[in-house]
């Protein structure tokens, strides 16, 4: 069967195998599990043709497109796995503001795509993420406050199930499989191939105001913030972020800690983006801050930029997420204390103030849902291995100073390896039990892995 496919095969044991297997992770930690094979799909052909031979061989199934995948989802002990990175075009269509997309070509690859076209597309936040795993999970991006989670743009998608059979799921086609599409995230039980989206107008003036304080400011700081927030208007994507002070702000050794408070928006002019500014202009104590821009002009590229700058290559990385109802001005101080003391400066957690979007409509029938009125993402990053340990405890203490006002994780970045609940409480109960049923309907012999788990 493996004459079928005209992709590359590589075993474990084969003189590639170690160099494309480091190569399935952005990651540069990598965990220590191993696939018995990796099929490297050359085109959509090649992927009912790669299930049919892990049936063969009673191999379970994991896939991977590229990105981020913090934990190594994609990366099991036994089985196959199946990159995807090959299948990355778009076919966009103007005239109905639709797009095919398969899923290797990644959001900034997207972005660049769409705009002379006058279009876009709530993409993820760093530029390098495929946008398969992003939609499969939900998918929290650029203006989801205005549009919602970017699965609630997915009109269908064509998937390879357990059976290796290719079948389209959409509102009016195995509406089931579609609902688990949109949400179920790396526990999917088929391979998606394509997707279809709708697409909207490109903003065509975007303007950022951004303020940084000490760390000591926390509690005043998210009080005004939190506050003026409730002003903006739904297309003003608002986020905290504690972190190390970056160069530009501090020449000072060692970098002190930093609270940032920024608001994108994302308008069709440059004087509605302002006016959409306009609650971030009156800060109370703006004279204390270590640095002031106001109603700055941005371009995606300028946005890609700046997560590029936060969220590097060749780096390891350990992430978790946290859903709460409690409001930040309890959970920012507590998230202070940890990142004042986080072994390395780079380092940080990010709290958005657009919890998926204003209307929870958008995000109605699909796996993915809203766990919470406010949202938190702590981020361990260093460069030494020697480092693992003391950065993997740092990210779990600082969880474990939130986890009592938790209600949930994001199943995009939640550290499924913490505990064996994440997974689960990465859904509502009833949603949950739904992907279980849908799970065992679908994929009855276990084909497909499941959530990975610590």
């Amino acid at each position: 069967m493996s004459g079928e496919i005209e992709g590359e095969i590589v075993r474990r044991g084969d003189a590639a195998y170690d160099s494309t297997w480091s190569a399935m992770l952005w990651n540069d930690l990598k965990p220590q599990r191993f696939p018995d094979l990796i099929v490297r799909v050359a085109s959509e052909r090649d992927v009912p043709a790669a299930i049919r031979l892990a049936r063969s061989e009673d191999l379970r199934v994991a896939i991977r497109a590229h990105g981020h995948s913090w934990c190594g989802s994609p990366l099991r002990d036994g089985g196959m796995l199946i990159d995807l990175s090959a299948l990355d075009a778009c076919k966009i269509d103007p005239a109905s503001r639709t797009a095919t997309l398969q899923p290797a070509i990644t959001g900034r690859e997207f972005v660049a795509a769409l705009a002379p076209h006058g279009l876009a597309f709530p993409t993820g936040h760093c530029g390098p993420v495929a946008l398969s795993g992003y939609l499969l999970s939900g998918g929290l991006g650029w203006n989801s406050g205005h549009l919602g989670p970017a699965a609630a743009g997915v009109r269908a998608v064509e998937v390879v199930t357990a059976d290796g059979d290719r079948i389209t799921c959409s509102q009016d086609e195995n509406r089931d499989l579609f609902w688990a599409a949109r949400g179920a995230g790396p526990g999917f039980f088929a391979v998606a191939t394509r997707f279809d989206v709708t697409l909207h107008d490109l903003p065509a003036a975007v303007a950022e105001t951004t303020y940084v304080f000490a760390l000591a400011d926390v509690e005043p700081v998210t009080g005004w913030a939190t506050e003026a927030a409730q002003r903006l208007p739904a297309n003003v994507e608002a986020s905290f972020m504690l972190a190390t002070a970056s160069p530009h702000i501090t020449a000072a050794s060692p970098r002190p800690k930093v609270i940032s408070f920024t608001g994108t928006a994302f308008a069709r002019t440059r004087h509605e983006a302002v006016r959409c500014l306009e609650p971030l202009r009156a800060c109370p104590f703006a004279e204390r801050a270590l640095f002031r821009q106001v109603d700055e002009p941005k371009t995606f590229e300028d946005l890609y930029g700046t997560s590029s700058g936060l969220w590097p290559q060749g780096h390891r990385n350990v992430v978790d997420t946290l859903w709460s109802d409690t409001g930040y001005e309890t959970l920012l101080p507590a998230l202070a204390a940890s990142v004042t003391h986080a072994p390395s400066e780079q380092s940080l957690v990010i709290a958005p103030l657009w919890p998926a979007s204003r209307d929870r409509t958008l995000s109605l029938d699909m796996a993915f849902s809203v766990l919470g009125e406010t949202y938190v993402a702590p981020f361990a990053i260093w460069d030494e291995p020697a480092a693992d340990a003391v950065n993997t405890r740092w990210l779990r203490d600082t969880m474990r100073a939130v986890e009592p006002y938790g209600t949930g994780h994001y199943i995009a970045e939640a550290d499924l390896t913490a505990d064996a609940s994440r997974a689960r409480r990465s859904y509502a109960p009833e949603d949950w039990e739904r992907l279980r049923a849908l799970k065992a309907a679908y994929d009855p012999a276990n084909v497909f892995h499941t959530y990975l788990t610590p």
